[in-house]
């Protein structure tokens, strides 16, 4: 088992991994999406680095790997990926993660570390009162993104003396 840290915390991550993608295409199936080989292809190298990565780094992973060096083949991917909730965009960073929760109808939450730059996501009950506030003025939300910057626990810790 390999014991690997996601956001802010210590994980199986092969496990992690296999149930992500269990998860992704069991949803794939079900709503008679098509995950093909490229999309699969980028959201297991999301899984695999478990961070935020733009999408220049994941194309020179696939490159590297015969996918070809043309950046539609990622920006269609992550488009998929995105707009079925299996990735997020980290709008701070222009870069993507592999969501946390691929089948939970949520609104994440991301904890970005502005030393390291590791990324974790969370949910917050926030749509519920963002959504009444919204509805008050007559507005419909699509889509919400919030992003919190500040310190994970590892660059909290005080430098040794």
């Amino acid at each position: 088992t390999l014991m690997t840290r996601i956001g802010f915390e210590t994980h199986d991550h092969t496990t992690c991994i296999a149930g992500s993608m269990a998860a992704t295409e069991a949803a794939c199936i079900e709503r008679g999406l098509r995950l093909t080989r490229g999309r699969r292809r980028v959201l297991e190298i999301l899984l695999e680095k478990h961070r935020a990565m733009g999408a220049y780094d994941i194309l020179g992973l696939m490159a590297d790997e015969g996918f070809g060096t043309q950046p539609p083949v990622v920006y269609r991917a992550l488009d998929f990926l995105v707009g079925n909730g299996f990735a997020h965009r980290i709008e701070r960073l222009n870069a993507y993660v592999a969501c946390t929760h691929p089948t939970d109808d949520h609104a994440p939450v991301f904890l970005i570390c502005r030393i390291c730059g590791a990324v974790a996501e969370t949910g917050l009950p926030t749509r519920t009162s963002l959504g009444t506030a919204a509805q008050a003025v007559g507005f419909a939300i699509e889509t919400t993104v919030i992003e919190a910057e500040g310190l994970c626990p590892a660059c909290q810790e005080p430098a040794p003396e």
